[in-house]
């Protein structure tokens, strides 16, 4: 097994913007603020990071503000994500140029791919990007479930550095953690299951909570790691409330109403996705009222 790209907390960072454009000053003190928290790697332009509504040119840039705001402290991420091989591996390419340390590549969605062709998918832009890459499960939204046979095969390829699972069945992530042992780091992909993954002997995890709370997010990771699991697992109780809110809609519209009513940035979206209902927006603002403050 290759080395990991980072062991702990990883921020999927939301992509700031105002008045409809990119805010690169805005992304340098999100990063900053992870950063001074110990986070282990930070994530640009998943899903959180709404790659997908992104052009070329604004995807270069957040690249390169990413980069050099961070300066080699922490391994940057770039999601290369498409459902189309050719276009996510010259994305993956285009974020080795531009520096980035790893990528994130998720499942392709719409067209799902056949069971070779996913396992192709995987193999042919990790190639083409060079770096350490992290497969990406999140059936929710791609249609998708890589299934064991394939994340074998993945975890056979010398550039295939990981695995972000984001599934909800805890029998799946008991099934992936005892067959990839040794062979593939998983992360958990939901906030809510982050202390579970670790204590059972996951690499860390991919988080959007750690926006809004990345001291909280590395405490826990250090408490579960430590097994320490009554702390790791107190912790996770205390923010689960305003875990479940910031999926009670889709990702990223809460936790950028929640971001911005922290102080941190706009709660702007970009179409399909609309801003946070008041409703929401009420309930979030209680619920950070509530929160530990680490």
């Amino acid at each position: 097994m290759m080395k990991r790209l980072f062991t702990g907390v990883c921020t999927a960072l939301v992509t700031p913007f105002c008045h409809g454009s990119f805010s690169p000053g805005d992304l340098q003190a999100l990063i900053e603020r992870q950063l001074e928290a110990g986070v282990a790697a930070l994530c640009v332009l998943g899903t959180t990071g709404e790659a997908v509504t992104l052009t070329d040119c604004e995807r270069d840039r957040v690249i390169s503000t990413a980069v050099d705001a961070v300066h080699g402290r922490v391994p940057v991420i770039a999601g290369v994500g498409s459902p189309d091989t050719a276009r996510a591996a010259a994305y993956a390419s285009r974020a080795r140029i531009l520096g980035a340390d790893g990528m994130l590549l998720v499942t392709p969605y719409y067209n799902k791919g056949t069971h070779d062709g996913i396992v192709r998918h995987y193999f042919t832009v990790a190639e083409a990007g060079g770096k350490p890459l992290i497969a990406y499960n999140v059936p929710a939204r791609t249609g998708v479930c890589l299934t064991p046979t394939q994340l074998l095969t993945l975890s056979e390829h010398p550039l295939i550095a990981g695995l972000k699972e984001a599934s909800d069945s805890t029998e799946r992530l008991v099934e992936l953690l005892c067959l990839l042992s040794g062979k593939l780091p998983l992360y958990s992909g939901n906030d809510a299951q982050n202390a579970p993954v670790v204590l059972m002997g996951g690499a860390g995890t991919v988080s959007v909570l750690s926006n809004l709370f990345p001291h909280a997010c590395v405490s826990l990771y250090r408490h579960a790691a430590a097994g320490n699991s009554m702390e790791a697992m107190r912790l996770t109780a205390a923010y689960l409330p305003l875990i479940r809110a910031l999926f009670a809609d889709t990702n990223p519209v809460p936790i950028k109403c929640a971001m911005e009513l922290a102080g941190l940035c706009s709660a702007e979206v970009r179409l399909p996705l609309t801003p946070a209902g008041s409703d929401l927006r009420e309930r979030l603002k209680s619920l950070l009222q509530t929160c530990p403050q680490p």
